[in-house]
């Protein structure tokens, strides 16, 4: 009795795990262009229903009711000294999470358009320039290549800095006649 055995190898493929570039959601604001790292944004909603809130500073438009949570709307242009956002087809609320001591808070962003979410590697993104920016140097984290043109990556933690909106909250206040 004859028997072949035959032996069997398995073959064990080795896969490399994909390497996730940072993704960020671009958006503009009149001419320009901004990017936010997606990290932070939950989600993105039509604008409509925002409450205004008396002796709240310029950049504070207003509140909306999220599923039942008030979460403030902040004006992005006019947090960048801007003009208020005129409100057109395409413009919405980007709801982004930002840290308050060691809790998260939903804040919403009005922004004119959204255009896309794209990866950009670390090596695409070029430090600030050292002037002639129309932004405060602490809210600008970079300068994204995109082909031939640059997208403004922010610094959501100086932008929306819950600390320095409540100080000038408190000193728009306090800045009134009957405050």
């Amino acid at each position: 009795m004859n028997r072949t055995l035959t032996q069997h190898r398995r073959t064990q493929a080795v896969v490399a795990e994909p390497i996730e570039l940072p993704q960020y959601l671009t958006f503009r604001l009149g001419a320009e262009t901004f990017a936010l790292e997606i990290l932070h944004i939950k989600e993105i909603i039509e604008f409509g229903g925002v409450t205004e809130v008396p002796l709240m500073p310029p950049f504070l438009r207003g509140v909306i009711n999220l599923r039942g949570s008030v979460v403030p709307v902040i004006d992005l242009s006019v947090r960048f000294g801007r003009a208020s956002t005129q409100i057109g087809k395409r413009s919405c609320i980007v709801i982004v999470e930002v840290a308050f001591g060691e809790t998260w808070n939903d804040l919403g962003v009005i922004v004119d358009a959204v255009d896309e979410v794209l990866e950009l590697p670390s090596e695409d993104i070029e430090p600030a320039p050292a002037f002639g920016a129309k932004l405060r140097a602490e809210f600008i984290r970079g300068m994204g290549k995109l082909g031939e043109r640059f997208v403004i990556v922010l610094a959501l933690e100086h932008v929306l800095s819950i600390d320095e909106m409540a100080e000038l909250a408190t000193t728009t206040a306090s800045a009134r006649p009957d405050g």
